[in-house]
């Protein structure tokens, strides 16, 4: 069974940067196009970014410009680097697949944008 653990999160202030990291237990992240997902309170989760196996990138116009998404398959891990974070970035992050799978949902990591 597929087992990814999102790290990374935390307090940040306006402008600041995170990076967060998914590692996955078996080898997804070079076999399939991974995803970044986000869930603010009352809010329905939205799709941040995703990586094909072929590394190319797709971001959300909210964004864009601002994320970058990575992978490293030797270490079957994906990255979020965060930069210019606004209160509105505020969420819990998680990755998965992309297209997502039920059965891939982590915990997340809580990412706040606060002063």
């Amino acid at each position: 069974q597929v087992q990814l653990v999102e790290s990374g999160g935390g307090l940040v202030q306006p402008g600041g940067s995170l990076r967060l990291s998914c590692v996955a237990s078996g080898s997804i992240v070079s076999r399939y196009s991974m995803g970044w997902y986000r869930q603010a309170p009352g809010k329905a989760r939205e799709l941040v970014a995703t990586i094909s196996s072929g590394a190319a990138t797709t971001y959300a116009g909210s964004v864009r410009g601002r994320f970058t998404i990575s992978r490293d398959n030797a270490k079957n891990t994906v990255y979020l680097q965060m930069d210019s974070l606004k209160p509105e970035d505020t969420s819990v992050y998680y990755c998965n697949r992309y297209p997502s799978r039920i059965d891939y949902w982590g915990q997340g990591t809580q990412v706040t944008v606060s002063s």
